[in-house]
């Protein structure tokens, strides 16, 4: 049993670790990808939408320009643009507002993570051993069949002393009273 919970714990380890890496390889792809259709200074003064159409490019809404975004740094400096104002990936969500989002959800699968492992240790200790109330009630359980017994004997004798006052013991061969005569 011990064995099983360990092998859950360590195929929790192994998921965690792939997604991991998963994400890891998705953003190297991402940073690596090669900018199509030209630089992103072109589609400065045009629409948000073309300018995002490359991945590579960054959309400063405050004076409409499409910037190239600063893969050597993971939040773009606030001297190129705010990030209230900057726009990465869709039109409709600014910077703040999607490093916001994402701390939130990645901070809950992590915390969701962290409370399987420690349901998973807690269930594989739980069941190594009793906690102390079990070990109680087993305890005071065979202290009751133990004190049953006693008073069980102690009535048989009580009853086997008054059937033998009055005759009406039964002896283990009924035939022996009539062979001493």
């Amino acid at each position: 049993m011990a064995s099983g919970g360990a092998r859950g714990l360590v195929q929790c380890w192994e998921l965690l670790l792939s997604a991991l890496a998963l994400s890891l390889l998705l953003l190297s792809a991402a940073a690596a990808q090669q900018p199509s259709g030209g630089a992103c200074s072109q589609n400065t003064n045009r629409t948000c939408e073309e300018c995002l159409k490359n991945v590579s490019c960054l959309w400063c809404h405050t004076n409409k320009a499409c910037l190239d975004y600063p893969v050597s740094r993971i939040l773009p400096p606030s001297s190129l643009c705010k990030l209230s104002s900057a726009r990465w990936g869709v039109c409709w969500v600014n910077f703040e507002a999607l490093i916001i989002t994402l701390s939130v959800v990645g901070g809950a699968v992590l915390l969701a993570v962290a409370v399987c492992c420690t349901c998973c240790c807690c269930r594989k200790n739980r069941s190594r051993k009793p906690d102390k109330s079990e070990e109680k009630a087993a305890r005071e359980r065979e202290e009751r069949r133990i004190r049953q017994e006693e008073r069980r004997a102690e009535m048989k004798s009580r009853h086997d002393e008054i059937r033998k006052k009055y005759g009406l013991f039964k002896e283990e061969n009924p035939y022996a009273r009539f062979e001493n005569n």
